[in-house]
């Protein structure tokens, strides 16, 4: 195969950056192979912007047209598996965009399905994991270079939305139609990048606001305490209102501390002697000069290491490498069977404040499938959104 012919299915943002990055041809052995959409507007738009492409409005008949090899799911999250689903069943590659899903059944039952089709190409598009700066990272922890971890913080705000933005569609910020907020919608890929740097917490206690600054019924405002296996604790914040905005992710362990500033610097600080070795040989004279901050060279050493992210740049790396995974198999920065670890952790921090504990990690599915149809029916009956 020399191009692999991509269908677009949704020409909203994202689709019309893909097809942007497509027509331009940025992305490596990739073409546009088809658009679809169900606005007749997005026809007009289509046929103005890309004549030559076939456009559809039902995107069954687009992958059983012949036009395509591969489809990215630009629409809605909960339709993700059902349409991956749809895509590999008529053996089209499939890349589905995050969330996986809304919730962890349905996404294993993409995984399922997937996992029976092992010749076909399944990617998420976490393009966050093509940034230099979180692969370098990911490096640093896996290699060991502040040992194991202690604690893990991450406070992300950047995610400021006016009311205006809620307002664009009827089914963006409720439970029917979105399946959450800010968990869904803006943070899955901090979601992502925090366990798969850091491993997956064992359990979960949330502190959740829904509608808190926001005409919204879903949650605007998050903070999560999380525990781990080795005894590790974490915390994660995030939400929609903050418009100064912070994105700062901390992990120590016990040789060091690493930092993460606004996702463009990481700053390393090694310890010259792990914590419990000076907790354990460490003189008080030696002790003072700590607390006084007279010997910080004697006890640490620093590498700060700056990035810089071109816009669209990660977007293209992940069009690059699921083309390239098609034609001659090389590795997916994003296996479409990652999708559901973000997915989890988002259900778990849910599913916290729903019932007001701890939930351990796996959690029963199916009381957070039963849980979140009670929030779709209180939103039936009692519509925050008019």
């Amino acid at each position: 195969m020399r191009n692999v012919r991509m269908g677009i299915i949704g020409l909203g943002a994202e689709g019309g950056l893909y097809a942007g990055f497509l027509a331009d041809g940025k992305v490596n052995n990739m073409v546009i192979g088809a658009i679809c959409d169900i606005d007749p507007a997005k026809k007009a738009l289509s046929a103005e912007k890309y004549p030559d492409v076939p456009f559809y409005d039902n995107y069954i008949d687009m992958l059983e047209s012949g036009d395509v090899d591969a489809i990215v799911t630009c629409v809605p999250h909960y339709l993700h598996p059902e349409m991956g689903i749809n895509a590999l069943q008529r053996n089209i590659h499939a890349l589905v965009e995050k969330p996986a899903g809304v919730y962890t059944k349905q996404v294993k039952q993409l995984n399922d399905f997937a996992a029976t089709k092992p010749e076909l190409t399944f990617g998420i598009f976490f393009n966050q994991r093509t940034n230099p700066l979180y692969q370098k990272l990911k490096e640093l922890i896996d290699n060991g270079e502040i040992g194991e971890i202690r604690r893990t913080n991450w406070m992300i705000t950047t995610w400021w939305r006016p009311q205006g933005y809620y307002e664009q569609s009827a089914w963006r910020a409720t439970w029917d139609g979105e399946g959450g907020g800010v968990l869904v919608n803006q943070a899955p890929h901090q979601l992502d990048l925090l366990q798969w740097i850091c491993g997956m917490p064992s359990k979960v206690y949330s502190n959740v606001k829904y509608g808190y600054q926001r005409k919204i019924a879903v949650e605007d405002e998050v903070t999560a305490m999380f525990d781990y296996e080795n005894g590790a604790t974490g915390v994660f914040v995030t939400c929609t209102h903050d418009v100064l905005g912070t994105d700062r992710f901390e992990i120590l362990g016990d040789k060091g501390k690493i930092v993460v500033d606004d996702s463009k610097k990481i700053t390393i600080k090694r310890l010259v002697k792990p914590e419990s070795e000076m907790s354990a040989t460490m003189s008080m004279q030696d002790v003072m000069k700590i607390f006084m901050g007279q010997s910080a060279s004697e006890i640490y050493n620093e590498e700060v290491l700056e990035f810089e992210s071109v816009w669209g740049a990660q977007h293209i790396a992940v069009l690059d490498n699921f083309a390239a995974n098609i034609i001659d198999g090389t590795p997916l920065i994003a296996p479409g069977s990652d999708g559901i670890h973000g997915v989890r952790l988002a259900n778990a921090i849910h599913l916290s404040s729903f019932l007001g504990e701890k939930v351990e990690i796996p959690f029963d599915e199916e009381l957070y499938l039963a849980e979140l149809n009670k929030k779709i029916e209180e939103e039936k009956s009692n519509p925050v959104k008019v």
